[in-house]
């Protein structure tokens, strides 16, 4: 076409910047188309990440079905309303009904030491200088109120026992009279006049009473239920008022002992009985220590139940013995019971714990907790519901791959005719991808040893005339899985024609990193964008070169035409004189510019004048 002629450039009535956008905006079209494909491209990459993980998940989903457990997976539960029993079994436990009697429950072994350990109140019948507050008994007494045959006596822990003696006599004006007998290490309180003793009262708030473990009897005398001194658990072993004393221990006061082969060290200048009961339970000698406050004495109990030894023995110094835990010191050993029970009406068997394993009932992979004696019946049963589940999630997992293929390749019309595409439409390998894969489902399997061979002889199909899978006769899925979990996992596990061994295989090929149809796919459209990419670099350094090029153009043509019209205002002005208010004169100038149709040749002319006198 002809040049464009550009009019006021000096006058800005000319917006050539504009001329310049409009040039560079066709010189940029090719640049546009390129862009264009590469967001299609795009789009179709996040069509194929999506792809890939469906097909992952459909994968894993596969790999679901051929997991050990799976189909030969049970569960096991007593068949008794209201049973505590519990009951487990491992994969591929035979299924049955078992029937167990037990006779009699596992109990742990267990040592009980010699009672009373501690040294006594007092070792005399004076108590004068015994506080409340030190007193060594088994219960801390409180300060407060209690009350004896009616009257209150008041009590504060700074008192001494032989001051509360004193105030229980001037309470009961002399009538109930307190005492303290250092060989039974007992308190007696005695009635003057041989009437009943009546002791404590709804509002009392002294704990004084129970804790010389004083209680009503009815009688006119009462004496303490049992000996009063008690072990300091707190304080260090060898200030704990112990009845035997500590020997043997090494200089530092270091001491050892062993329970069940086990060797347990001690300081008794700073390890209080607290602490080494503690350290007992906490080691390895499978054993917990319990300390009995009213009979003051220890406890020693096996962790585990059965008929097993408990052995206790002193090392370094005599803590044990002291304890009264060692059998020359005293102590009981007490033997565990072993559960007894039978099965299916067999002889009676032995279990040392109460959860009779497979080593005692013979039935493999079965274990049964009791906690009561008499007979349950424990039902193993294959786990349908797992197996349900795992099919289910198949199931989901191909339906979702198919609805996503048929929406990312339809192309459809509507009642106008427009036609519309989807993102894959055109593409012939991706709905090749969902027919082989509803082939796979629906094919059935030769040379299975069991009578399931497709996925129709579960109750599993297409649903109408759709892609999609599902359960079409719950009855009969129900039924296989049930009846005939070893036909079902060979259908979907054998490792060369099992349902399961298909897919996976058939998604690997798609998921293949690098010949996979995904990644062929997805490489073809990435080398694509980086071409266009590479494109599109290079046409905009030449298009930016092409702004550049013209702005600078109207820049020169704008100064020369500026420069122009300066000059021509110098030479009116010398040319006119003094005459030219007496003549007529007329002058014109004009600016104008040429931009060629290739928009780089640029041209632009001055001005001219004339005038008559």
């Amino acid at each position: 076409m002809a040049g464009i002629q550009l009019s006021g450039l000096i006058n800005g009535s000319f917006d050539w910047q504009s001329v310049v956008n409009e040039l560079i905006q066709l010189d940029s079209e090719p640049i546009t188309t390129l862009q264009t494909a590469e967001a299609t491209n795009n789009s179709q990459l996040a069509a194929y990440t999506q792809l890939s993980g469906d097909f992952t998940t459909l994968q894993t989903a596969a790999y679901a079905l051929q997991a050990d457990g799976v189909f030969n997976g049970v569960t096991a539960s007593s068949t008794t309303s209201g049973s505590s029993w519990t009951a487990t079994a491992d994969n591929g436990t035979a299924a049955g009904n078992y029937s167990f009697d037990v006779s009699q429950l596992a109990t742990p072994a267990y040592v009980t030491g010699l009672s009373h350990i501690a040294n006594p109140l007092a070792t005399t019948s004076d108590v004068s200088g015994i506080t409340l507050a030190t007193m060594p008994t088994a219960t801390a007494v409180t300060a407060g109120n209690f009350t004896v045959d009616g009257q209150t006596v008041a009590v504060t822990t700074s008192e001494s026992l032989q001051d509360v003696f004193n105030a229980i006599a001037t309470a009961t004006s002399g009538n109930v009279t307190a005492s303290y007998d250092p060989s039974t290490d007992k308190v007696t309180l005695t009635s003057a006049d041989s009437s009943e003793i009546v002791l404590g009262a709804a509002n009392d708030t002294s704990n004084f009473l129970s804790a010389m473990e004083l209680s009503n009897n009815g009688t006119d005398t009462v004496t303490s239920a049992n000996m009063l001194g008690s072990v300091a658990m707190n304080s260090p072993v060898q200030q704990a008022d112990l009845k035997t004393a500590l020997t043997g221990l090494n200089s530092s006061g270091d001491g050892y002992f062993t329970i069940n082969g086990v060797t347990i060290g001690y300081n008794a200048s700073t390890d209080s009985l607290a602490t080494i009961m503690t350290r007992i339970n906490d080691s390895g000698a499978g054993v917990t220590a319990n300390f009995d406050p009213t009979d003051d004495r220890m406890v020693l109990t096996n962790n585990s139940t059965g008929d097993v030894g408990l052995g206790v023995q002193d090392t370094t110094g005599n803590l044990m013995s002291a304890l009264g835990l060692t059998t020359s010191a005293g102590a009981t050993f007490t033997h565990g019971l072993n559960a007894e029970f039978s099965l299916n009406g067999g002889s009676t068997t032995s279990s040392l714990s109460n959860t009779l394993s497979d080593a005692s009932t013979g039935v493999s992979g079965l274990a049964v907790t009791v906690n009561s004696t008499g007979t349950q019946t424990i039902a193993v049963t294959p786990n349908t519901s797992n197996m349900q589940t795992t099919i289910n999630s198949f199931i989901t997992a191909f339906n979702t791959l198919q609805s996503d293929i048929t929406a990312m390749t339809t192309t459809t019309a509507n009642s106008n005719g427009t036609v519309t595409d989807s993102v894959l439409s055109g593409n012939q390998e991706v709905p090749q991808w969902a027919t082989d894969l509803r082939n796979l489902a629906f094919n059935s399997i030769s040379g299975l040893s069991g009578d399931i061979s497709s996925l129709d002889a579960l109750g599993i199909g297409y649903t109408g005339i759709s892609n999609q899978l599902s359960i079409t006769d719950q009855t009969t899925l129900t039924n296989a899985l049930t009846n005939d979990p070893n036909g079902v996992a060979e259908f979907f596990q054998d490792p060369t024609k099992g349902l399961a061994a298909e897919f996976i295989n058939y998604t690997d090929k798609i998921l293949a990193p690098n010949t996979g149809g995904i990644a062929v796919e997805t490489t073809a459209l990435n080398d694509d964008n980086a071409n266009d990419a590479t494109k599109i670099s290079q046409l905009q350094i030449q298009v930016d070169a092409e702004r550049t090029s013209l702005t600078n153009e109207f820049l020169a043509m704008q100064n020369a035409q500026s420069q122009a019209n300066s000059e021509e205002e110098i030479i009116s002005s010398i040319g006119g004189g003094s005459s030219s208010s007496s003549s007529s004169s007329s002058s014109g100038s004009s600016s104008s510019a040429t931009v060629s149709d290739n928009g780089t040749t640029l041209s632009s002319s001055g001005s001219t004048s004339s005038s008559t006198s």
